[in-house]
């Protein structure tokens, strides 16, 4: 009889200590078997309160959202990964919903809508500023228009299939990685869902991306990179490789093939230590 499949939750964190405990408490354990925070640098007391709350917690010491997200799907060991900030603006008991589908083999991305038309007009203007909401829904439209996926939000609420998502040839790793997972997995004929979600306020601190003019202004750009596939010609594709889940000692040899256009009288070859799935992402970046 086929073992049922196992949930981890993913919670990439940085300075949320008046947050973080209350997500996490609120995560429905009957669903989720594991919750990883995975912590860019906190000067606070985030990853304290985390392991308080009995959250497994990853240190990950270069910034950047996409890097955290990858990073935490790199370290689960569930069979279906969600994605859910620390900020309290998503709702934890909503979960279900999201890994429902993914559960039950009809979808293999689910994504989290707070501007589905059900739920549209109950997102607070304090949750979601004006810049942010109609920045959002241009992208979403962008999306649609572009790769054919039926969302109306963008938000990094989220559930999908471990090993996929890990497969999932995404490059950029800051605020663009959500998006560029839609996108790819779009390109991929991935089954893409989305259900609608509450939206409040997030529950304390100042958010990284709508509050404040520069943090805007970047996300705005990464995410409109990975609509354009900004990067795309010319450059390679990697990939993480996933160990099979039952591997004596949890990992599998994986050849990691960087390569660049040619430039006469720079081109060298090099073999290198084995490197870990995160190690393998660092050094590719370094060399573009």
């Amino acid at each position: 009889m086929e073992r049922p499949r196992s949930v981890s939750v993913i919670i990439p964190a940085l300075d949320e200590e008046q947050s973080i405990g209350a997500v996490i408490e609120a995560i429905p354990r009957d669903v989720v078997g594991e919750v990883i925070v995975v912590d860019g640098g906190s000067q606070d007391a985030t990853r304290d309160i985390a392991r308080d709350r009995g959250a497994r917690v990853v240190r990950e010491p270069l910034r950047g959202y996409g890097r955290a997200c990858a990073r935490g799907v790199a370290e689960a060991r569930g069979d279906v990964v969600v994605i859910i900030d620390g900020d309290g603006a998503a709702d934890p008991k909503e979960v279900p919903a999201l890994v429902g589908p993914v559960l039950a083999g009809t979808a293999d991305l689910v994504l989290g809508s707070r501007l589905h038309p059900s739920r549209a007009a109950d997102v607070p203007a304090a949750a979601m500023p004006i810049h942010q909401r109609l920045g959002n829904e241009l992208a979403a439209f962008l999306v649609r228009v572009f790769h054919g996926v039926a969302v109306t939000d963008l938000s990094p609420f989220r559930a999908a299939r471990r090993e996929m998502l890990a497969a999932l040839p995404v490059r950029d790793l800051t605020y663009g990685w959500p998006t560029e997972v839609i996108v790819r997995a779009a390109r991929a004929r991935w089954r893409i869902l989305e259900v609608p979600v509450s939206c409040r306020a997030r529950t304390g601190g100042r958010s990284k991306v709508s509050g404040t003019l520069r943090g805007s202004t970047l996300a705005g750009w990464h995410i409109l990179g990975a609509i354009a596939g900004r990067g795309d010609a010319g450059r390679p594709t990697t990939a993480v490789a996933v160990p099979p889940p039952h591997a004596p000692d949890g990992s599998t040899p994986v050849v990691v093939v960087m390569a660049k256009q040619p430039a006469p009288g720079r081109t060298k070859t090099r073999l290198c230590p084995p490197l870990t799935p995160l190690e393998a992402a660092e050094l590719y970046e370094a060399l573009l």
